[in-house]
């Protein structure tokens, strides 16, 4: 494949004088935009099992998912170096398009709100064990934002992201490094509270509530922590609506039917929406 040629804003402006503004329609070798994207690379893997027409669908809109979940992961990644720079308003932004990038992630679900469990049964088979809780980038996700089960590290054990993911699950979260900022911004936190997985038994600690009631009520002197505790929410409600289209995609699509991986499906998805991600951030409004 071409390397792609980088060029500079007056080459640009040249270009176009020349030409009179038309866009350039030939080019010598390999079209620039195809070179840097690798189209032919994206639309080479697309490849059904089956003459169903809702297989194309299903493919291509969980390859999107995939690379939305990659992207979330990257920004997740510089919201923690940020944050564990004291840098708050990069960390900020870093999180601010993180719930952007989930509003895509939830709106690629209206792509199969068309399909019946009668659409679906016509290629389900082919899938095999295959399923949606294997996926080691969502599981990346996750544990960035503190929903870890070190049970869901066992598909891996033996595959290229184990590392990635054994050291994502080691390390603190998102949710730890912005309440390991507080305690260096002069907050009251023990150290004992980081690093605690949100399951569905998690108690909120007072310490990190308080922190947060001190943060909204702290007015103008506060207003860059304020920002990140508002990006960290928006977050925290784009993830939760994910879970929740998710759980209806599959009641949509397959009903209570065991998943395809083992799992009992619909209701192992309904179980995990009562992990509540950056719960002390939602219960500290108690206290407000």
């Amino acid at each position: 494949m071409e390397t792609v040629r980088p060029t500079s804003a007056g080459e640009r402006a040249e270009r176009a004088r020349m030409s009179g503004g038309m866009p350039t329609l030939e080019f010598e070798r390999e079209i620039p935009y195809d070179a840097y994207v690798r189209t032919d690379v994206l639309h080479s893997l697309q490849r059904p099992l089956s003459d169903a027409p809702g297989e194309m669908s299903f493919l291509v809109i969980t390859q999107v998912m995939e690379l939305y979940f990659k992207l979330i992961a990257f920004e997740l990644s510089a919201a923690q170096e940020s944050l564990r720079a004291g840098q708050v308003r990069d960390a900020a932004g870093a999180l601010r398009r993180t719930a952007l990038h989930l509003e895509g992630l939830n709106g690629s679900w209206r792509g199969l709100r068309w399909m019946t469990p009668a659409d679906f049964n016509k290629f389900r088979d082919q899938l095999g064990e295959a399923s949606g809780l294997q996926s080691g980038m969502y599981r990346l996700v996750e544990f960035r934002l503190g929903l870890k089960n070190e049970a869901l590290l066992r598909p891996f054990r033996r595959g290229p992201k184990w590392e990635a993911l054994h050291r994502a699950f080691a390390e603190p979260s998102v949710w730890d490094d912005a309440v390991a900022l507080l305690a260096r911004r002069g907050h009251d936190v023990p150290g004992e509270v980081l690093g605690r997985d949100f399951r569905a038994e998690y108690e909120p600690q007072e310490s990190v509530e308080r922190a947060w009631v001190e943060v909204y009520a702290a007015g103008p002197a506060g207003d860059d922590l304020r920002a990140l505790g508002d990006a960290l929410a928006e977050v925290s409600e784009r993830f939760g609506d994910w879970r929740y289209q998710h759980v209806a995609a599959v009641r949509r699509s397959m009903g209570a039917k065991p998943g395809s991986g083992g799992s009992n499906g619909l209701a192992w998805l309904e179980r995990s929406m009562a992990r509540v991600v950056f719960p002390e951030l939602w219960s500290a409004r108690t206290h407000m």
